[in-house]
């Protein structure tokens, strides 16, 4: 199966010079825990629900920075014709539940390790990669 198959197309972004603010409303009004920053259109990190706890409210709550401050940067893209093999794989190694899918240059979509569970139905090799990447978490902390 392929990316294209299973992903989430169009996902919302924000740019580096939103606000914490901003991105996290959109995660509330998306239901979602991540979200892609975009400069000209192209992924130059992402956002997460936990990164506005531990980087910005651990710190004083000040939402109203922008999200280049607290944006994680150095990301893993995959394309839609890749399988999703190679996107769980991808998350194993680099211990991410969330991959931007990339096209052109250009974001398309997102992947989740959820999106991989429900859509293509390999529990087996999802909860191994889950396995892999708490695990990585864990020998981290």
């Amino acid at each position: 199966m392929h990316i294209r198959d299973v992903m989430t197309p169009n996902p919302r972004t924000v740019a580096p010079d939103d606000t914490i603010q901003s991105a996290a409303r959109i995660m509330r009004d998306e239901d979602t825990g991540a979200v892609p920053v975009v400069q000209d259109g192209r992924p130059v990190g992402m956002v997460t629900d936990r990164d506005i706890v531990v980087r910005a409210v651990a710190d004083g709550g000040l939402v109203n920075r922008p999200v280049r401050e607290i944006v994680t940067t150095g990301i893993v893209c995959v394309t839609p014709e890749m399988s999703t093999r190679e996107a769980n794989e991808l998350m194993s190694e680099h211990q991410v539940r969330r991959l931007p899918v990339v096209e052109n240059d250009r974001i398309v979509g997102i992947v989740s390790l959820g999106d991989l569970a429900v859509k293509e139905g390999k529990d087996r090799r999802t909860g191994d990669t889950l396995q892999e990447i708490s695990s990585g978490v864990k020998e981290r902390g």
